[in-house]
C-alpha cells in the first residue's frame, strides 16, 4: 500500500515519460556510491595493514628542524635594524 502511494506521487511529480530515466540515473549513482565506498574501504584497510610497520618505523626517526633561509634573513635583518 505504501509503495503504491509512493509511486503514484512519483507519477504525478515526474510524470509518466519521465520516471523510467529517473530510475535508470538513481540506479547508475547508486552504482557509482557503492563503487566508490568499495575503493575506500579498501584503501583504508591497506593503509592500516601497511600503517602498523609504517607506526613504528616513524616512532624509532629522530625528529629534526631546519630553519630556511628566508627566516635566517629575516632574523638578521631585524637584528640588524634593531641594533641601528
Amino acid at each position: 500500500m505504501e509503495l503504491a502511494v509512493i509511486l503514484l506521487i512519483a507519477v504525478l511529480l515526474f510524470g509518466a515519460n519521465k520516471i523510467p530515466k529517473l530510475a535508470r540515473s538513481t540506479g547508475e549513482a547508486m552504482g557509482e556510491f557503492k563503487k566508490g565506498r568499495e575503493e575506500v574501504e579498501q584503501e583504508l584497510q591497506e593503509m592500516q595493514s601497511s600503517g602498523s610497520s609504517t607506526a613504528t618505523e616513524v616512532e624509532s626517526e629522530p625528529t629534526t628542524t631546519t630553519e630556511t633561509e628566508t627566516e635566517t634573513e629575516t632574523e638578521t635583518e631585524t637584528q640588524t635594524e634593531s641594533e641601528s
